[in-house]
């Protein structure tokens, strides 16, 4: 078992740090302020490679192995997790896609969505189904060779600024049962329409908006895989999309330990810095643990995910594993960074704050961490 990192995931990290540092944590409190979408930096980050990485060289993407996509979204994280969610929502979105589209559904949407740097939403979530996908009321009834989509979505990431939506439905096709499925819908069709934006407590430079879809006439080809296979879908995507999340978690709590031992060096009570008390050593003695320990739960998920390709073996329980401890460890270790900074910890002055915030809604996104317990203890006990 080897930990090194090739020289070609060495040289992403590297890439995307320098791009963080240059390009993310001089606007970071600026876009947190402002709620401003970060459309600058996306931009730069299609025009360096660093957009729409889940997406196969084959169809125009960077094509970057999961372990990679993992590493760089740490070190965009680190910079502005608002920023990582942002460009993280398209690979959420497209999981769908990559999984049950036909070879000619991939052919079709994924290059142009390369080419033009575009953003995807993932329109699952409903005022009455969050953790219960199965629950969806948005409904695609049949009409001729197409689909009328009817339904509303909340807490949609990019919703505003998507061009294209991935949006689960149960489909009506007059018998006595509606089937789950899931649906490629470009923004600027008829009866598309972006609800109320949330005003977040964090990661607030994203977009997290309703969406609503009134008489939507989707054609048959833009059904992905059969109806009936929509939370088959949900659930995949789900288990791809969790190590991101946990990797997320990760580069928060890397920036928010770094603070705080730099902080803990420089701050004199007493007559010397206060990282001298052991009450401060300890408590980074653990904040350095805990994010090592999560790293490499994301990494083992990633490694799974990277394989996952190629035999089909799931990995939810893996991937469980990961979100649950890295997004845990995130708001112990950004809990911990403020109270080293004390009262400064409580102000905008420093980032910490920003730290904390963002990272309680990673334990809620994506599966709560109570629903990654319920993954994690049906794979143990059907072992």
């Amino acid at each position: 078992m080897d930990f090194k990192l090739t020289s070609e995931q060495e040289s992403f990290k590297k890439m995307a740090r320098e791009f963080t540092e240059k390009e993310i944590i001089p606007v970071s409190r600026e876009l947190d302020e402002n709620e401003e979408f970060p459309s600058t930096i996306l931009k730069k980050m299609d025009e360096v490679g660093l957009f729409n990485l889940s997406i196969p060289e084959q169809y125009g993407g960077p094509g970057v192995d999961a372990l990679s996509y993992s590493i760089i979204f740490e070190e965009i994280a680190r910079g502005c997790a608002g920023v990582a969610t942002c460009a993280n929502g398209n690979a959420l979105a497209l999981y769908p896609l990559l999984l049950g589209g036909s070879e000619e559904q991939k052919e079709s949407f994924l290059p142009r969505i390369c080419e033009e740097g575009s953003l995807v939403s993932f329109c699952l979530t409903e005022p009455n189904a969050g953790s219960d996908a199965g629950g969806i009321a948005t409904i695609a009834r049949k009409d001729g060779n197409d689909y009328l989509i009817n339904g509303t979505k909340c807490f949609i990431t990019n919703a505003r600024y998507a061009k294209y939506h991935t949006v689960f439905a149960k489909v009506d096709d007059g018998s006595d049962k509606k089937k789950p499925a899931v649906f490629m819908v470009e923004a600027d069709r008829p009866g598309v329409v972006v609800g109320k934006k949330e005003e977040k407590m964090g990661l607030r430079c994203s977009d997290t908006s309703e969406m609503i879809f009134e008489d939507v006439s989707v054609p048959q080809e833009n059904l992905i895989g059969k109806a009936g296979e929509g939370i088959k879908l949900a659930m995949m995507t789900l288990d791809m999309a969790r190590p991101s999340i946990g990797a997320l978690s990760v580069g928060i709590a890397q920036a928010a330990y770094e603070a705080a031992v730099t902080y803990s060096k420089e701050r004199v009570q007493f007559g010397r810095p206060i990282c001298k008390n052991q009450a401060i050593q300890f408590m980074l003695a653990d904040m350095a643990t805990e994010i090592e320990a999560a790293r490499y739960l994301v990494y083992q998920a990633s490694c799974l995910k990277d394989k996952y390709w190629e035999d089909r073996k799931p990995f939810s329980k893996q991937a469980a594993f990961a979100k649950l401890y890295a997004t845990d460890m995130a708001m112990r270790v950004t809990t911990d960074a403020v109270q080293i900074f004390g009262g400064y910890g409580y102000t905008r002055e420093y980032l910490v704050e920003k730290y904390m915030r963002d990272s309680k809604i990673q334990q809620i996104l994506e599966g709560t961490n109570q629903i990654q317990r319920m993954v994690i203890a049906a794979n143990i006990l059907s072992e």
